[in-house]
């Protein structure tokens, strides 16, 4: 178990990179996504209003905290933790539609559709959806075609029907379901946990390290992304939000089975802990380096919004 000060230094990383990541996210997206003196500028502004000046680009530092790992560069973590941002902000935007959640505010301000409208919202997040891929694919992220195809690949795996999408699907049929642990656990692996699962499986890929090399970080993935959810499941409950810049108790008025609902909330607490534990427990293997990553699990369930 690390000691105090150890916790302390963990902290201070963590803010620090954070506060990095999240300044360094913003220029890059204001870079690009430059607004066209054209038609289209309705549909930049929508995208920068989604992307520009909001969260806590948990998936991004993830990226870089899975390079640093094995010395990637940093600018080159930083332009897929855009990517896969973009990808994020894409399923946030769809995600608040009247025909999904319905939900007017994200990240402390109006949601894309009542910011804008319904139509400029779907293709803000249509634009996103294939600029992600296009940021991959792009010489810039990586001079090795490989390991930009890879990354590719997983991420459209990550954000596809066994991914994301699939997840999103069952959280609608949850609505008028009765989910069981298991299910609800299948269910959030794949809503939150894919996209989280590659952010942390990226920063392997660009420093060319071979799917059998990956293990420790996909269970650390898979622990940390369930953990996240439980810990979003009770904010849900206990949270304020004007911290979480959202509504909240929506999942209990839908009637959707969570984990709260089904473990309780001290249960649901415990295993937020002992997922979290586990998460740290897979990066036995190294020193150091990996001091962002075990940070990052600690702040997943120990953060306000």
């Amino acid at each position: 178990m690390a000691s105090a000060d150890g916790d302390s230094g963990e902290t201070r990383l963590l803010l620090a990179t954070q506060a990095e990541v999240v300044a360094g996210i913003d220029r890059l997206f204001d870079q690009l996504l430059p607004v066209p003196a054209d038609p289209r500028e309705r549909l930049y502004q929508a995208m920068r209003h989604a992307a520009i000046a909001g969260g806590k680009r948990l998936r991004p530092l993830l990226v870089r905290a899975a390079g640093d790992l094995f010395h990637v560069d940093h600018r080159l973590s930083l332009r897929v933790g855009a990517a896969v941002e973009a990808m994020h902000v894409y399923s946030l935007i769809h995600d608040d539609l009247p025909c999904m959640d319905d939900d007017d505010m994200r990240r402390g301000k109006p949601t894309v559709h009542k910011a804008y409208d319904e139509a400029t919202a779907v293709l803000a997040g249509d634009s996103l959806h294939a600029l992600a891929f296009e940021w991959l694919c792009d010489p810039a992220t990586s001079a090795d075609p490989f390991i930009r195809s890879e990354l590719c690949c997983e991420l459209a795996r990550a954000a596809g029907p066994g991914g994301m999408a699939g997840g999103q699907m069952m959280d609608l049929a949850a609505e008028t379901s009765d989910f069981d642990l298991r299910t609800v656990t299948r269910l959030q692996q794949l809503k939150t946990g894919a996209l989280i699962a590659f952010s942390v499986e990226a920063g392997a890929i660009l420093a060319r390290i071979p799917p059998e090399g990956r293990t420790p970080l996909r269970g650390y993935a898979r622990d940390i992304g369930l953990a996240f959810q439980i810990a979003d499941d009770i904010m849900d409950v206990e949270g304020d939000e004007t911290l979480a810049g959202k509504a909240l108790h929506k999942d209990d008025a839908a009637g959707k089975a969570t984990f709260v609902t089904l473990m309780g909330l001290e249960r649901a607490r415990e295993q937020a802990t002992a997922l979290v534990e586990q998460a740290i427990g897979h990066l036995s293997a190294y020193g150091e380096e990996a001091a962002l990553l075990r940070a990052i699990a600690r702040y997943v369930v120990e953060r306000d919004h």
